[in-house]
């Protein structure tokens, strides 16, 4: 059997590496260190943590993957192929070419569009029809390496990334189970990226969440659902954080960031139509629609979002 080593950390990693131990012999796998989580901030380990000790895998988490003590312990593996699927860090050419069938990576994305570390959120903001899941042979650029294999899905209306990420989970560990073979077997030629078509999708922090109103509606809503579940969208009204959980683009228009009633419904202007609010989370609160919000706080309607 093929020796496997797996690098990954979260859910959707973690499918790819169920998959790989049902048909190969994954002799290690690296992920990130345990995060601190939840309202205690108690250590939790990564998703794939969790899958390789279900499976009595080795395991290290090192903070930093091209360091002494992780590169010569992923050598002791002896490994025939590495496997990167959503890891978090950067591999140095040392550890891309320990393998004698060189690293893979099972990308959230049709490479080259949405090179980089947020591709589902990226595909969601730029209003893609499609995005999908590619194989590809690494090298020392990132995303750059040549494609080994791909496989499109539509973009629902409705889709946040989220939603999109759990629908590409199988997909790309199913992609992953019918490509490693015929790759291993030399069967697979490898196809060059066009660099012209390259877009790039940087990594999300906390506070790319915040709304700018002066966009147009469509684009909000997108972002919107691009930044579900995390981040998180949100606005300032005053000093509060207002979460915007759910919302929907329709026509009309209306100052940036003013809040109105239109047909029983709470709106607000943009740079181009109307954001109709649909869940909204004050802080301290739990998730309510934005009509039962303002039902207890009419002062919320007439003033400014920002």
């Amino acid at each position: 059997m093929v020796r496997v080593v797996f690098m990954g950390t979260p859910k959707f990693a973690s499918t790819c590496l169920h998959i790989l131990h049902k048909k190969h012999d994954v002799v290690g796998v690296v992920t990130q260190p345990d995060r601190p989580s939840g309202r205690g901030r108690k250590l939790k380990p990564s998703e794939v943590h969790i899958t390789a000790q279900k499976y009595q895998l080795p395991v290290i988490t090192p903070n930093h993957i091209n360091n002494t003590i992780a590169i010569d312990q992923i050598k002791l593996w002896k490994p025939d192929v590495i496997v990167v699927a959503a890891y978090g860090q950067i591999l140095c050419d040392t550890i891309l070419n320990l393998p004698t069938n060189g690293c893979i990576n099972v990308h959230a994305s049709l490479l080259p569009r949405h090179r980089g570390a947020s591709p589902i959120s990226a595909a969601i903001m730029a209003n893609d029809v499609h995005t999908g899941i590619t194989i590809m042979k690494m090298d020392s650029g990132m995303d750059t390496g040549p494609l080994l294999a791909q496989k499109e899905i539509s973009i629902c209306s409705d889709h946040t990334t989220g939603t999109l990420t759990n629908s590409l989970e199988m997909i790309g560990a199913n992609l992953l189970h019918r490509t490693l073979p015929s790759y291993i077997a030399g069967e697979i030629r490898p196809i060059p990226q066009n660099p012209n078509l390259a877009t790039h999708a940087p990594l999300i922090r906390k506070d790319f969440g915040h709304l700018s109103f002066d966009n147009t509606a469509a684009a909000i809503e997108r972002k919107i659902r691009a930044m579900t579940p995390w981040p998180g969208a949100f606005a300032m009204h005053g000093q509060k954080r207002i979460k915007i959980l759910q919302a929907q683009a329709i026509t009309g228009s209306g100052q940036p960031g003013k809040t109105m009633f239109l047909n029983k419904n709470i709106v607000v202007g943009t740079g181009y139509g109307l954001l109709q609010l649909q869940q909204i989370q004050a802080p301290g609160k739990r998730p309510m629609q934005a009509a039962d919000y303002v039902r207890g706080f009419q002062a919320f309607i007439g003033t400014i979002l920002e």
